[in-house]
């Protein structure tokens, strides 16, 4: 059996182009949660015949969907910290390191507590379901424990996510460091066996495909925060398990990158492992190569000050960025050239960065994202803007669209899974409402459209009472307003492997 979607659907093709289906119908499998089917262009007047071509005739679920409403991918954070949420909106005044030391390790600390964690984190995790994020890449605090809990409680309500224990044994204040590298190895392979122990789809109360959705992840915090023997130890976990995704920080703050090199000389560090074409010794990036940690499952957050050389070794390797715009410009970090990076061919996401984000929602780093990349393109102007490329130039709402969705995917290395709203991936997505109904006084409601004829359905040749745009148009239009205005109460509904498990029509059913 499966569930019928009708309506209005919005999904990324490419960094420059999206569909835009005005009239799709979308049918999800009830045994496996993957996307059956799409008919992109399915009239009302023909609905019934349709269905009934398709053998949907009994007892047929079918969700339609109002004016106003439109299905798009989940969104995917390809970065946060959730023992940084109690912290949101905290630390302003403060550049990256002075605010590590003031504002998060104090807070963090207190995760030791595995009751608070517990209390804490399902807060945390609801929260960021509720804001669209079907997909997280989660660093926990250094606590075992804690971040157990953290995967047990993602893993509860339902969300895909890649969880990790942070890795930090060295120029960390004494209340929060790891005692040594043999103990953060340890505690590390404890919480791998213990998230990949959870049980799958299949063998829980959801009668799905057997999908695993929490993955544990490793999480060498950055490598200030690591000795030679930790990063040492964390390459050859990686080696010994390709399928081990890596997360960690780079090239973020000017005063970090200085430090760091100031660290780690070149001279003092091992032969990269994997052999490259290009090298990037003596910098951030080659930090990571020289310990084995930097491949394609490696997912590198901010970006901020790279060299050529280490978009050079980064391309080779074809790890992923995650572009933390919102912590990027309320930290006085800087602004990542993402253009730039989309030029060289390298995965890009977008990443929350919360608690250096003030907002866990991927609405903001899509809006800050916007604004970054203009203020890049106004500080470094082309003459000649050749609109095959992205450098110099702001980011589209296609380009913004797809690194909050496919973008994220493609860096988390789940592109074949999720990302967009097409047959054979899981039904990872949002019922997305710009309605005045949905109580946000930012967003024009699409229903006061109609009502007033400002826009209207004018059907393929547009309407010549409102603005003459075809459907597909006003559409397009609905989408641009729920990224730049848009906010938790304009989804309603956020689905993850075709099972409910968020937004403001959540009432705690599974269907």
């Amino acid at each position: 059996m499966s569930r019928l979607y009708y309506g209005a659907l919005v999904s990324p093709i490419s960094l420059t182009e999206y569909t835009a289906l005005p009239h799709a119908l979308l049918a999800v499998s009830h045994a496996t949660g993957e996307i059956e089917r799409v008919e992109e262009d399915v009239a009302a007047g023909v609905l019934q015949d349709v269905l009934a071509e398709h053998g949907y005739v009994d007892d047929v679920d079918l969700v339609e969907l109002k004016v106003g409403e439109f299905l798009i991918p989940g969104f995917i954070d390809t970065h946060t910290h959730a023992p940084q949420v109690p912290n949101l909106g905290s630390g302003q005044q403060h550049e990256l390191l002075d605010w590590l030391a003031q504002v998060t390790f104090p807070m963090e600390c207190r995760f030791s507590d595995v009751d608070f964690a517990r209390r804490t984190y399902n807060s945390v995790v609801k929260r960021i379901i509720d804001y669209g994020t079907t997909t997280c890449c989660y660093f926990g605090s250094l606590h075992l424990e804690s971040t157990k809990i953290l995967a047990e409680i993602v893993h509860a309500h339902g969300q895909r996510a890649l969880v990790g224990k942070c890795n930090m044994d060295y120029n960390c204040p004494d209340y929060y460091i790891e005692p040594s590298p043999e103990a953060s190895i340890a505690a590390t392979e404890e919480l791998i066996a213990h998230i990949r122990a959870l049980p799958s789809l299949s063998t829980s109360a959801h009668p799905h495909s057997g999908e695993t959705l929490v993955h544990p992840v490793l999480t060498p915090r950055f490598a200030l925060s690591c000795t030679r023997a930790l990063l040492s130890s964390l390459g050859a976990l990686a080696a010994a398990d390709r399928s081990l995704a890596i997360q960690t920080h780079v090239s973020e703050n000017e005063s970090e990158v200085v430090l760091t090199k100031s660290l780690f000389p070149p001279e003092t560090l091992p032969s990269p492992p994997m052999p490259a074409t290009v090298s990037a010794a003596g910098t951030y990036t080659g930090v990571y190569d020289a310990f084995g940690l930097l491949r394609d499952n490696t997912i590198l957050a901010h970006a901020v000050h790279l060299e050529p050389m280490e978009v050079a070794l980064i391309k080779a390797r074809n790890a992923g960025i995650s572009h933390c715009p919102t912590s990027n410009l309320n930290l006085r970090s800087g602004c990542a050239k993402v253009g730039m990076l989309l030029d060289e061919g390298i995965k890009v996401g977008l990443g929350t960065d919360v608690s250096g984000g003030f907002s866990p929602s991927i609405l903001t780093a899509i809006q800050h994202a916007s604004m970054c990349s203009k203020v890049v393109a106004l500080q470094s102007p082309l003459p000649e803007v050749d609109h095959h490329r992205f450098a110099g130039r702001q980011l589209s709402v296609p380009t913004l669209l797809h690194l909050a969705t496919l973008g994220g995917a493609q860096v988390c290395n789940l592109a074949t899974r999720v990302g967009s709203l097409v047959p054979g991936k899981a039904f990872d997505a949002l019922v997305v409402s710009i309605r005045s109904d949905a109580g946000n006084p930012a967003v024009w409601g699409a229903d006061l459209d109609m009502e007033l004829g400002v826009r209207g359905s004018g059907g393929e040749h547009g309407d010549e009472g409102g603005r003459g745009k075809t459907e597909k148009e006003e559409l397009e239009g609905m989408l641009e307003r729920f990224l730049f205005c848009g906010d938790d109460r304009n989804i309603r509904r956020v689905y993850v492997q075709g099972r409910l498990i968020g937004g403001k029509e959540f009432s705690g059913a599974r269907p």
